[in-house]
């Protein structure tokens, strides 16, 4: 499996990103934003402050040369994960529904929090049951989801809520305001994955945890 992952001008978890799935037995490589896509199994959009965050989160590096690449790569079916900026970046280049705005307290909130799967029907998640709980690390400034509501059903209908913030025991726990404490999402085709928390920052028991890496081998089925 050969994995991309994309570093803009202010990314910042690239190199984490990279050794993450190379830690899964993949093949990684990065990508400088002014490049081109090659045949890739997966591309990533990692976390940072692209363009440092001068405007809303995102919106400088969607359209950075390599998001049109990314754009054409995601029509035609190929993975693609945006995790916490690439999250942020995916929405802004609309390849997933909705956008983000200030965390409801307005501080940058950073540690581990609590997850539910809340759909597995997907490649990301599915080395996991729904219901299933995990914990994940959160740093983000701006991951406060928002979506309207007639979208927010067909999302649900079409089984697009990934995973939603919780406590250890599966209450809901919202740490930043997020739209039915909504964590990570997908498009309707299954192919476009995005979420704030940082997978591949819950890959070590000595850092705090490993499960992310049950998470990133999804891809690799």
């Amino acid at each position: 499996m050969l994995v991309g992952v994309v570093v803009f001008p202010g990314t910042n978890c690239d190199r984490d990103t990279k050794w993450a799935f190379e830690r899964i037995g993949a093949k990684a490589e990065f990508i400088w934003h002014t490049d081109k896509l090659k045949d890739y199994d997966l591309v990533v959009l990692p976390g940072g402050f692209s363009y440092g965050d001068y405007l809303r989160s995102g919106a400088i590096a969607r359209f950075s040369p390599i998001m049109q690449d990314v754009t054409e790569y995601a029509k035609k079916g190929g993975y693609v994960l945006g995790i916490c900026n690439g999250f942020q970046i995916l929405l802004e280049s609309h390849l997933l529904p909705g956008a983000m705005t200030r965390n409801e307290n307005l501080h940058f909130i950073s540690k581990f929090h609590h997850l539910k799967v809340i759909d597995n029907n997907n490649k990301f998640l599915q080395n996991f049951e729904v219901g299933d709980i995990i914990n994940i690390p959160i740093a983000h400034a701006e991951g406060n989801y928002k979506v309207d509501e007639e979208t927010l059903k067909k999302m649900y209908d079409n089984g697009q809520v990934l995973l939603k913030y919780c406590d250890k025991n599966g209450n809901e726990l919202n740490p930043n305001g997020s739209i039915d404490s909504i964590a990570g999402i997908c498009n309707e085709n299954k192919n476009v994955f995005g979420l704030m928390p940082h997978p591949e920052r819950a890959m070590e028991s000595i850092l705090g945890g490993v499960d992310g890496i049950k998470m990133l081998e999804g891809f690799l089925k």
